[in-house]
């Protein structure tokens, strides 16, 4: 099993909009062979210390995939090829962190 952690800055004040488009890509996405957890996150304002400010354009995707070949599939298939060009004026950034348990 692989964890993906994919940060995303979305477009100055558009992260409402870019949140509803993930909402509606859920299903196809946890339909994926190999997918084992698929949805956004947002940052909780709290007082931990060790936590910065929360990002008003930032949202996180959190993802547990079978292994790699399932994410790689995920990536090539068409309706994120969709998503990506229906979403390309709401993201503004795209950060990727590929895991794996230790």
């Amino acid at each position: 099993m692989i964890h993906v952690l994919a940060t995303i800055q979305a477009a100055p004040g558009r992260r409402a909009d870019l949140l509803r488009e993930f909402h509606a890509l859920l299903p196809q996405v946890r339909a994926e062979k190999g997918c084992i957890e698929y949805g956004p996150a947002v940052d909780v304002p709290t007082k931990i210390p060790a936590q910065p400010a929360p990002r008003p354009d930032v949202l996180v995707m959190v993802e547990r995939w079978q292994d790699l070949d399932a994410l790689e599939a995920h990536l090539a298939a068409q309706h994120m090829a969709d998503f990506r060009a229906k979403t390309k004026e709401l993201v503004a950034q795209i950060q990727i962190q590929v895991l794996e348990p230790a």
